[in-house]
């Protein structure tokens, strides 16, 4: 329990802003006591080229992403969502509902994106590259650093969530915060024992389009052979998004019980956004994961990246990417993928 306070006071004194997927907006008829439920899919598709030793070329053509969703409100307070994925097996990705009447809290059980990192909740379509970076996926449960498979940054909980504080001549809210305690297991399992894990983060926004925020993970991961591993992780970092420039860059770090099980790791990323015009832009990445926390077991990945959106549902990316990863006996090698993505 002291660890527990420790490190909800450490999320309560830090600073940052929002870094959810966007929330839906919702239709009423009148006198209606529910919107008329929004249903939707989009498809993210690629080919892939690599020069990697032993990687024959690439995997090529493949579907990264097949989704369908549908959410709504009811009574003008609650919101729910439910999302399928159709590629590598169907199965429920994200399953909901959010009370919503206060802005500055809400509640929110189900099933649905971990509160850790400003990336990992983000939307495919709005990240601007071809996937997540090496923080999100190895320390944010999209495939993690202790084996656990890809949960797509997602787990069942309940969490609070608010914003707060309104300054300036806009009006946006100056403080944001979320809480939440989850399972520890990811999607579409059950708890694999009585503990919890306990994710929050509190952001600031001194100006508008600009977040500042500090993460915190604490909780423990069931493997298939039932051992217990720690996950003790902190992150901090910036998001700006305004007029359509973005930069965000953040660092996450395993703290004092997964190091001490687990050996240390950290993960940093930056990544930079240049509109060109409004159906191109142009981003530039750094990318790096130290599975060891030492420049020996560094992989670092430098892209650039061109979006063509030529439609708000329909956008073409092209991405160069050279890495070089130093556990490997040839680090440097090079990528190519572009991606269309489809939705309706």
């Amino acid at each position: 329990m002291k660890k527990l306070f420790i490190i909800a006071a450490a999320l309560l004194a830090g600073a940052v802003a929002f870094a959810q997927e966007e929330t839906p907006q919702f239709s009423y008829k009148e006198g209606g006591f529910a919107s008329v439920p929004k249903v939707g899919a989009y498809i993210i598709g690629s080919y892939k080229y690599s020069d990697l030793e032993g990687a024959h070329g690439g995997p090529g053509f493949n579907a990264r992403l097949i989704r369908a969703y549908v959410d709504g409100s009811i009574f003008h307070q609650f919101n729910y969502r439910v999302q399928l994925q159709f590629n590598g097996g169907p199965h429920v990705k994200d399953f909901y509902v959010e009370w919503a009447k206060y802005k500055f809290f809400s509640v929110k059980m189900g099933q649905f994106k971990r509160a850790f990192t400003f990336e990992n909740p983000m939307n495919p379509w709005d990240v601007g590259a071809g996937d997540f970076s090496f923080l999100v996926q190895k320390m944010a449960g999209m495939g993690d650093r202790l084996g656990e498979a890809n949960m797509g940054g997602r787990d069942q909980g309940i969490q609070i969530q608010g914003d707060f504080l309104p300054v300036g001549k806009d009006n946006h809210n100056l403080f944001h915060y979320q809480l939440g305690i989850w399972n520890g297991q990811g999607i579409n399992v059950a708890d694999a024992d009585l503990r919890k894990d306990v994710i929050g983060t509190i952001q600031i926004q001194p100006i508008k389009g600009l977040k500042l925020g500090v993460f915190g993970w604490m909780g423990n991961w069931i493997n298939a052979e039932g051992t217990s591993l720690k996950r003790e992780r902190v992150s901090a970092g910036l998001s700006y998004d305004r007029d359509n420039w973005t930069l965000r860059g953040e660092y996450a770090t395993a703290i004092a019980g997964e190091k001490e099980q687990s050996g240390p790791a950290d993960a940093f990323y930056i990544t930079a956004g240049v509109p060109v015009t409004d159906w191109f832009k142009v981003y530039l990445k750094w990318d790096e994961f130290r599975s060891a926390a030492t420049a020996a077991t560094s992989h670092d990945m430098y892209s650039c990246i061109a979006n063509f959106r030529l439609h708000k549902n329909l956008n073409f990316q092209l991405e160069y990417r050279r890495h070089n990863n130093r556990l490997l006996p040839n680090p440097g090698y090079n990528e190519i993928w572009l991606e269309t993505y489809i939705r309706w």
